[in-house]
């Protein structure tokens, strides 16, 4: 179940998000990344490639290793 407050927040983010251009979602969506990469550097001490490198790090564990994955490292 869901509260009426936050259906109605979810409602105003859609509607906000479909009023945007595809540049102005991509803009965002590199804007919000950079705030996480710069989060996690702040949170850890790290520099921005260490951080990079443990999110990715992070996204894959618990998958199946693909060939295509190893062959972008090597």
């Amino acid at each position: 179940m869901r509260s009426r407050v936050a259906s109605d927040a979810s409602q105003t983010r859609d509607r906000r998000l479909a009023a945007m251009t595809p540049a102005e979602r991509i803009a965002l969506a590199r804007r919000l990344g950079d705030e996480g990469v710069a989060a996690y550097m702040t949170t850890h001490g790290v520099d921005r490639r260490t951080a990079i490198v443990r999110i990715k790090a992070t996204h894959q564990m618990g998958r199946r290793p693909s060939r295509c994955t190893a062959a972008d490292e090597s």
